[in-house]
């Protein structure tokens, strides 16, 4: 077994056995690739969109978000659930490092609607072999891996996306990566461990400034190329060419059906705003 190199020293996370890697490419509904190409990278990413759903459910049901190796495996593979960036793409980290690729865990600060970028470690992407932005974990992003190598405009099915040096204040080496000419992160060049994202995602998980807190949010991929989205009571289709539906669910029973038959998850009971007060449009990230 290939091990990644996870941030910093080791970033505390080791990839996993092949008992769980196994599991979990049988959670993304792919066979186990023969080697660590950029072609199984990008199909690895791709199922990943499609079958993991970026949720923030947990901070609404009063669950901890725990950041070690062993709880986001069972969270997004035994337990079947999603989760915000700081666990998807730790998960899958271990995964990538199971298959051979070499893995670093990136900060980054998002930007907000002011144009400023956002808290320290508020979002964690990876560089894979040293040249890939694998990022799982920020809903509507790159449907596949972006080219940090690359300074042209890279076309993807999710938009049209640049990678550039940042400036201003920035240290050497950091990047802006934007989507269809909208700043959408600063990433950091400097790989960290898993442990470093601790104090983002409890900001993430608590502050009433935190556009996780405001309400109960469920979005993947689905195979046709759209996105289907649960926020609140509301279930948001939308489709490749830009074709959007919304169904406004009136009753309990309803919403948890739409979790389980949508997503896969199956609540015993439903996700309640910890901020109500403050629900609205929140930056990405996370």
């Amino acid at each position: 077994m290939v091990s990644g190199h996870w941030g910093g020293e080791s970033g505390g996370m080791e990839p996993l056995d092949d008992v769980r890697t196994n599991a979990y490419l049988r959670r993304l509904g792919v066979a186990r690739p023969a080697r660590a190409t950029v072609e199984s990278l990008r199909e690895l990413h791709l199922r990943h969109l499609r079958a993991v759903p970026f949720e923030n459910l947990a901070i609404h049901l009063g669950e901890d978000i725990a950041l070690t190796p062993d709880a986001v495996f069972d969270k997004l593979v035994t337990g079947g659930r999603g989760g915000i960036c700081y666990e998807l793409n730790a998960g899958f980290a271990q995964l990538l490092g199971a298959l051979g690729h070499r893995v670093e865990l990136l900060q980054a600060r998002v930007y907000g609607k002011d144009g400023a970028p956002g808290i320290p470690y508020d979002h964690l992407a990876l560089r894979v072999d040293g040249r890939w932005l694998a990022d799982v974990g920020f809903g509507e992003h790159s449907t596949y891996p972006l080219d940090l190598d690359d300074p042209g405009e890279q076309k993807d099915p999710g938009g049209v996306f640049l990678v550039r040096a940042a400036a201003g204040d920035a240290a050497a080496g950091d990047l802006d990566v934007l989507r269809d000419g909208v700043p959408a992160y600063r990433l950091e060049a400097r790989p960290r461990a898993l442990a470093d994202f601790r104090t983002g995602a409890w900001w993430h998980s608590t502050s009433p400034e935190s556009g996780f807190t405001r309400g109960p949010v469920c979005s993947r991929l689905t195979g046709d190329g759209g996105r289907i989205t649960l926020r609140d009571r509301t279930l948001i289709s939308t489709s490749a060419d830009g074709g959007r539906t919304e169904e406004e669910l009136a009753t309990d029973e309803e919403v948890r059906a739409a979790y389980r038959a949508r997503f896969g998850i199956a609540l015993d009971r439903l996700p309640v705003a910890l901020h109500p007060r403050l629900q609205g449009a929140h930056k990405g990230g996370a």
